[in-house]
């Protein structure tokens, strides 16, 4: 069973910058990707972002591409969600989750994180 554990949300202004960390147990994450989601009130889950744990290739969301940058420290088995630019509509719950594969199918989700940007 994975582990993991999202931290690094809070309260910033519009226009800051927040880093969100998700630490990851419980087994080899070597046929992983591992992903960052969004649910904004009322609203379904979006997705932000994705790691391949093996190789560090990333898959972005269109709408955020150039604002949010996913990345992975491999040793410390935590990938992080560096957000700029942060817009009042970013405001939302922010998860961290597992999937193996290929094909790839999600194992766990974290508890997440809220993030509140105000205007």
């Amino acid at each position: 069973q994975v582990q993991l554990v999202e931290s690094g949300g809070g309260l910033v202004q519009a226009g800051g910058s927040l880093r969100l960390s998700c630490a990851a147990s419980g087994r080899s994450f070597s046929n992983y990707i591992m992903g960052w989601f969004r649910q904004a009130p009322g609203k379904g889950r979006e997705f932000v972002a994705a790691i391949r744990w093996s190789d560090g290739s990333t898959f972005d969301g269109s709408s955020l591409k150039g604002r949010f940058t996913i990345s992975r420290d491999y040793a410390k088995n935590t990938v992080y969600l560096q957000m700029n630019s942060l817009k009042p509509e970013d405001t939302a719950v922010y998860y961290c989750n597992a999937n193996r594969g290929p094909p790839y199918y999600p194992v766990d989700w974290g508890q997440g994180t809220q993030v509140t940007v105000s205007s």
